[in-house]
């Protein structure tokens, strides 16, 4: 299986998650850039993703603001390839690979994950587990 990167866009009204991911075969994922920016900064957001690493593939989940963010990336790549995924229980999975990315202290120790609110936003754990279900799955 070849080696394969593809930028995910978890779209939301006011910001966007995304993360930059490659595959290297069929259960190797590497995540190489994550961020959480402005809605209106997307298209200035993946030119810096290019410059990390060349992606052939946007995907866009179908949430909130999913056509919009579609739209914006015809609108800045035209000849980008773009898939719509659905975004069906991301936000709980990204709860939980927000701690399992940032090591819970003093009190957070003794109640499970699931029942923990990060104290920031996971918006881009959701881009990754799109990613991830692309890549792995598809």
């Amino acid at each position: 299986m070849n080696e394969k990167t593809v930028l995910a866009v978890d779209p939301g009204t006011s910001k966007c998650g995304m993360a930059l991911v490659r595959r290297r075969d069929a259960s190797d994922l590497e995540l190489l850039w994550r961020a959480i920016v402005p809605s209106d900064d997307l298209a200035a957001k993946i030119d810096e993703a290019q410059t990390i690493a060349p992606f052939s593939l946007i995907i866009v989940g179908s949430g909130t603001s999913g056509q919009k963010a579609v739209h914006r990336v015809r609108e800045h790549l035209p000849s980008m390839g773009i898939l719509v995924v659905d975004e069906k229980n991301t936000t709980l999975q990204a709860r939980e690979r927000y701690w399992a990315h940032h090591k819970r202290r003093g009190w957070r120790r003794m109640l499970p994950s699931t029942m923990q609110m990060p104290p920031e936003p996971v918006d881009d754990f959701v881009a990754l587990i799109l990613a991830e279900r692309v890549l792995l799955e598809g």
